[in-house]
């Protein structure tokens, strides 16, 4: 009679026996071997003696298991995941200086976040938002807007709330009056009643 497996269906467990067979690479077996023993009943413990491996990576595994999802073991990439490369780095800066708009999204300016996931789906290389910031930092680029001219230049008058920019010289029809005004510094009182000096 043959023995009742705990997390495995009949043919999970035949499969994953005539996979054992096959010439895997090391973490694949590794893999396929915990959930067996881990449906035999052994422990966490006592897989993690038999085979030398973590116990984070039996966990995983018997976790796997237990979800009946044994048959997709071989779906869940080995190793690092693939590191940006030169091509990776060359669409990034094409994106960030075009519009998500030219590629279907709704906003007007790029988030790391929104890059990451566009590149992950576009190239298959993902990274987090964080590196993914570091990188743009490296190619001295930005998800953030440049402020432009006129903010540049704003000076901020000293002990004072007044903000002047600089100021565009316009054009004025010959027709309009202007008064001369002799403007005298203000100081702002504790209730911000503007007094004269």
């Amino acid at each position: 009679m043959e023995k009742q497996s705990q997390y495995l269906t009949p043919f999970q467990h035949k499969w994953l026996e005539k996979s054992l067979q096959e010439d895997l690479p090391k973490s694949y077996r590794q893999r396929v071997q915990i959930m067996l023993l881990a449906s035999e009943g052994k422990s966490q413990t006592e897989i993690c003696q038999l085979l030398g491996c973590c116990a984070a990576t039996v966990r995983h595994w018997m976790h796997i298991a237990r979800a009946g999802m044994a048959h997709q073991w071989q779906e869940c990439a080995v190793g690092r995941p693939k590191a940006a490369n030169d091509q990776y780095l060359a669409r990034l800066r094409e994106l960030v200086n075009g519009s998500p708009r030219d590629y279907g999204y709704s906003f007007r300016r790029w988030t790391a976040n929104w890059l990451s996931k566009h590149l992950a789906k576009e190239l298959g290389i993902s990274v987090s938002d964080r590196h993914l910031k570091r990188l743009l930092k490296q190619m001295g680029l930005s998800t953030i807007p440049k402020p432009n001219h006129v903010e540049e230049t704003a000076i901020q008058a000293q002990g004072s709330k007044i903000l002047i920019n600089e100021l565009k010289q316009g054009t004025t029809s010959d027709n309009q009056e202007f008064l001369p005004v002799n403007f005298e510094f203000l100081r702002l009182s504790d209730n911000y009643d503007a007094k004269s000096i």
